[in-house]
Formats: C-alpha cells, sequence, structure tokens
C-alpha cells in the first residue's frame, strides 16, 4: 500500500518553496498571470497535460493506465486586496495584495497530489482533472469553468480550504450544507434636500437609510430552514453638516444557510425597505441579486473523504464539524452540477482567514497534498 504521507513529506521542501513563491507574488482576481504560469509549467514538468478555458484558469490532466472513472479536485489561485502585516522574509512584494485566505497553501497542496498521483499513475485507473480556478474572491470563476465544460466528463469533483481553527495534521468534515448562500443589496434612497434648519420643508433620505439598515440588521437570526446573516458595509450621503441629505446610498450582503432562505430573506429586505419608505415619505430603488448559492455537500463524496481522512490521519484528527460556515464560496456551484466534497485542511494560525496577519503552519502542504492524492486515488481505484 502506498504511504502517501511519507512521500509526501519527502517533497515537503519543494511544495514550501512553491507556496512562499505564490505567497511573495500574490496576484487578485482575472490577473493571475504570474501565478497561472508557475502552475502549468510545473503540471508540465510531472507529465501532466495542460490547457487553458480562461486567460488564467489552468486545467491539468492525468491520465491513469487504464480506462475507469474520471475525478476532479479544484484549487483557487486569486488573492486578496489586503495590505500583509506578517513579517515574513517571504512577505508579499506587490503593494496591497495578499494571500490572505490561504489560496498559496491549496495551490501547492494540489501540485503536491499532483506530482504523488503522476509518479503512481502507472497503478491509476481513470482519469483526474486538477481544477486552478482564478477568480474565486471576486466575481468567481467556477461559473466560467463549467460552462467551458471543465467538469462535463467528471463523475465526481473534490476541493479543500485551509481552516486556521483546526491544528495541523486535522481534517474537518461536513455533511449536508456547509457555506452560505448570499445575495448582494444595493439601495438608493431618495428624498429631498432643505436647509438643516427647516427640516420641515425636506424628506430626510440620510435618516431614512439609517432606519432601513439598522431595521435589516434584526434580521439576522435563526430561522426553521437555518441560519442567517444581513450585513451593511456601506453608507454613504449628504454633501454638508447643514442640510437634509436628498439621497443616501448603502449596500451589504445577505448570506444564509440554504438557498430557500435565501429567497425568504430577500423578501424580507425589500419589505424593510418599503414599509421604511411609506413611513417617511421617501423612494427607493433596490437591486439585490443572488451571489454565491452555497455549499451542500453530498453524502456518499463526503463518506469518502470522511473514511479517506481517517485511514491516512486517524480517527482522532478527523473532525466532523458540527455547523456549517457563514463565509462563501463559489466550489458550490460545481456540486450543483456534479456529486462531490469540499473538505477542511486544518493550518493552524492565530490570525483568521483575511486578515494582514494570517500566517499557517507550512507543515500543512504535505498534509493536504498527501490527502488529496490518497482522495482521489481511492475514489478512482476503488
Amino acid at each position: 500500500m502506498t504511504d502517501w504521507r511519507r512521500e509526501a513529506e519527502e517533497i515537503a521542501a519543494e511544495l514550501i518553496a512553491l507556496r512562499r513563491d505564490f505567497h511573495r507574488y500574490p496576484e487578485t482576481g482575472n490577473r493571475e498571470y504570474r501565478t497561472s504560469e508557475v502552475i502549468e509549467t510545473y503540471l508540465k514538468s510531472l507529465g501532466i497535460e495542460t490547457y487553458r478555458p480562461l486567460e488564467t484558469g489552468v486545467i491539468g490532466i492525468l491520465r491513469g493506465s487504464s480506462i475507469g472513472k474520471t475525478c476532479a479536485f479544484r484549487s483557487d489561485i486569486d488573492a486578496l486586496p489586503i495590505k500583509e502585516n506578517t513579517g515574513l522574509s517571504y512577505a508579499s512584494v506587490n503593494e496591497g495584495i495578499m494571500h490572505a485566505c490561504g489560496h498559496d497553501i491549496h495551490m501547492s497542496a494540489l501540485l503536491g497530489a499532483a506530482k504523488l498521483l503522476s509518479i503512481h499513475r502507472d497503478t491509476l485507473k481513470g482519469t483526474v482533472i486538477f481544477i486552478f480556478q482564478p477568480d474565486e474572491e471576486e466575481s468567481g470563476g467556477a461559473e466560467r469553468l463549467i460552462k467551458a465544460g471543465i467538469i462535463e466528463k467528471a463523475d465526481a469533483v473534490f476541493g479543500c480550504h485551509v481552516n486556521p481553527d483546526l491544528p495541523v495534521g486535522t481534517c474537518g468534515i461536513r455533511y449536508g450544507s456547509f457555506y452560505a448562500s448570499a445575495a448582494k443589496y444595493d439601495v438608493t434612497v431618495h428624498g429631498k434636500a432643505s436647509h438643516g434648519a427647516e427640516p420641515e420643508n425636506g424628506i430626510d433620505a440620510l435618516y431614512s437609510a439609517a432606519e432601513m439598515c439598522r431595521k435589516l440588521k434584526t434580521l439576522s437570526g435563526r430561522y426553521d430552514e437555518g441560519r442567517a446573516i444581513v450585513t451593511t458595509g456601506i453608507l454613504t450621503a449628504g454633501t454638508a453638516r447643514n442640510i437634509i441629505a436628498d439621497t443616501a446610498r448603502f449596500s451589504g450582503i445577505i448570506r444564509t444557510e440554504t438557498p430557500q432562505l435565501r429567497t425568504l430573506l430577500k423578501e424580507k429586505v425589500r419589505s424593510v425597505i418599503e414599509e421604511t419608505d411609506e413611513r417617511h415619505g421617501t423612494v427607493s430603488e433596490a437591486e439585490i441579486c443572488d451571489g454565491y448559492c452555497g455549499i451542500v455537500n453530498h453524502d456518499a463524496e463526503t463518506e469518502h473523504v470522511q473514511k479517506c481522512a481517517e485511514a491516512l490521519l486517524g480517527r482522532e484528527n478527523t473532525t466532523l464539524l458540527a455547523e456549517g460556515t457563514m463565509t462563501t464560496e463559489d466550489f458550490g456551484f460545481y456540486l450543483l452540477k456534479k456529486p462531490g466534497c469540499y473538505y477542511h485542511l486544518g493550518v493552524q494560525s492565530r490570525a483568521g482567514l483575511h486578515s494582514a496577519q494570517f500566517d499557517p503552519d507550512e507543515r500543512s502542504i504535505a498534509c493536504g497534498a498527501a490527502l488529496h492524492a490518497y482522495v482521489i486515488f481511492a475514489y478512482l481505484n476503488h
């Protein structure tokens, strides 16, 4: 039997060097030109076929020794517009851009899995599709890759995200609903300007918008369909301290545990806006559009990952997560098309995701490479 962990440890230094290179030169969504070049060059060095369905999206194809199923595994590759504050020797040299969400770990771990599997291609059945996806953090690259047909032949698709709250050497598993569905809202409130000394002659758009924002926050909580969080992150209004504002604008996001609850929350948001307008005499324009669909894992594939993690890492290092996360991820679009599972890899960091101080433990890379390779190999060969 292949000792995936031992083999991964043997290439750990190589994978850490890859990760540090990605970390030093981060690139934001749809601008991952250097990143995609490094990925493609490395895959080609392993004898893995590559092509680009998107300008910065790289797909690797590894064919086993015999015909069988097809398994896809996705890593995101973009960084965030965050100024790094870690003090690391390999900190970002691209001003205001940082791999603060662990995508550098994702890439290096999947490249490690690709190397391990390429070594064992003579005993590998079927085909592996390695997906290096751009633009997860912004508008979402998953849907565009799916439209390009990259998973049409896949029997299952897997993915993984780092988890700073889990120790290195551990895996987090979640059955069913895992990541939140989202909808974004942009609202413009129209009133009537007047002198601040004569408020009776105006209609205060700022006051009305502020009340809307306050009420929208109260929509957060638990419903029969699960949890919901409504966040308004931007509110702008007014031109001077002594003028009643005639226009106010605010923007925010709805997050829910299920798509069904997202539908309900969108209706509640519209109701709050309409009721407030009626009370204050303002007139509002509200644009509410669906964002990421959320991640709902499939049971059979999740059980497969759990068994692989328990066999490779030990039952004591395989955690069944009690709750999903209210963060969003576009991996869910793959799961609308194909069965699969998204899981967590422990990286133990004091600073959380999207923090300027995020510093995941690099020992997690070899662990991730071994686990990803085993998940893929076991799926195809068993």
